[in-house]
């Protein structure tokens, strides 16, 4: 009886040549997984494709509501924003990935997990940290980085796939490299390989409008939100995802969260994409707009030190690390209060506040009022000021004295 390898299988021409190289190479028998995180049409057709290269079978398992509550919403909890832009649409998704191979690894008895994912990219870090922190005992085959793959380019896998007697649909021209899921879509490649180059959106976009071709009228949303986590939009009671869903419809109608960035890999180097994060940009932004209104200034200061920190652990392919863990249990209690409603609207790419209401507001208008209230005698700023800027003015005395 052969052992088993379990494929992580988009269906792309990468895993696509995997299978047959894998029963080549190692005589396994294949087991590929596709993993649902929200790509749509991108998975019709998988398991035809996966048999008829020799694989044994494919599991498609729909995980979009879990990474959606487990995985997203802490990420808007935190604020946690990869080099002032990234929404970690890819780095949120590949630990729950990783986790659902090992699930069926172990449910099939097998002995290995292949990835296609290339040597340059951040991608094969994150499946195997994954791997290695959920099933340290289960080998791991990067099928890249493996000696005994000879291939380098679309044409010498598809011909290699002829060979093997596979006719698929897939061409020799370029395209962009992309990555989706209900969080957003990355684009890689092409002229985006150049940063002095333009995007072409009109042949890049996928979810969304340039904020050119959005609609002359605006939107109007309102968000209600129980500790931190959407719950309802436009007073609609909703699912998590389903929330999700609808933001990204409007919000790419109206070129909302389009982002052009050159970042740094994990491996050293950078490289430029954009990113579509419709639904997830208005989340983000929302999300802020609440907790302005209801942390106080030294936890919301804090808190700012650890979304940035959240977000670089989450792309560096640490989620399933302590530090991650302890974070979110930090996150979770700054969350315990994060309840109203924020309301905005959306016009050609911009969010526009509109208002913002909580229960927990800290915000009191007797106090911030210009006018003279109860809780606030203009008078007590004197000895404040005197008192806090009383190192300011020792420090210029100390100098005039020298001079």
């Amino acid at each position: 009886m052969k052992e088993k390898v379990v494929l992580a299988y988009s269906g792309g021409l990468d895993t696509t040549a995997i299978i047959p190289w894998l029963k080549e190479n190692y005589d396994y028998e294949v087991i590929c997984c596709c993993i649902d995180v929200g790509q749509k049409e991108e998975l019709d057709g998988l398991e035809e494709r996966a048999k008829a290269c020799g694989a044994s079978k494919l599991y498609i398992e729909n995980v979009v509501d879990e990474y959606v509550e487990n995985y997203i919403m802490p990420t808007v909890q935190a604020d946690a924003v990869f080099e002032y832009k990234y929404l970690l649409g890819t780095a949120t998704a590949r630990p729950l990935i990783a986790k659902v191979l090992v699930d069926v690894a172990r449910k099939e008895g097998a002995v290995a997990i292949c990835h296609g994912a290339t040597g340059k990219g951040n991608d094969q870090i994150r499946f195997e940290l994954g791997i290695k922190a959920l099933a340290p005992d289960l080998k791991i085959i990067a099928a890249w980085r493996d000696p005994k793959w000879t291939m380098d380019s679309r044409e010498s896998e598809i011909e290699y796939c002829r060979a093997h007697g596979i006719n698929l649909p897939f061409s020799t021209d370029n395209s962009y490299s992309r990555d989706r899921n209900i969080w957003h879509i990355s684009h890689e490649g092409l002229e985006l390989e150049d940063p002095s180059c333009a995007p072409n959106y009109d042949h890049l976009l996928v979810l969304s409008n340039s904020p050119e071709k959005a609609p002359e009228e605006d939107v109007h949303l309102s968000i209600d939100w129980e500790k931190g986590v959407p719950v309802a939009l436009n007073g609609e009671k909703l699912s998590q995802r389903e929330i999700l869903e609808k933001l990204n419809e409007i919000g790419g109608q109206h070129g909302i969260g389009i982002i052009d960035i050159v970042e740094n890999r994990v491996v050293g180097m950078k490289s430029r994409g954009v990113y579509e994060t419709p639904g997830g940009t208005i989340l983000m932004e929302a999300h802020q707009q609440l907790e302005e209104l209801i942390l106080d200034r030294e936890t919301l200061k804090y808190k700012r030190l650890v979304s940035v920190e959240f977000a670089e652990l989450v792309y560096a392919a640490k989620w399933f690390s302590p530090l991650r863990e302890a974070l979110t249990a930090f996150v979770d209690k700054t969350q315990e209060y994060v309840t109203g409603t924020t309301n905005f609207r959306l016009y050609k790419g911009n969010i526009i506040k509109e208002g913002t209401t909580s229960p927990y507001s800290l915000y009191d208008e007797d106090i911030a009022s210009f006018k003279t209230g109860d809780l606030y005698d203009h008078h007590d700023a004197e000895g404040f000021i005197t008192l806090y800027g009383l190192s300011t003015k020792v420090r210029a005395m100390k100098l005039n004295n020298k001079k």
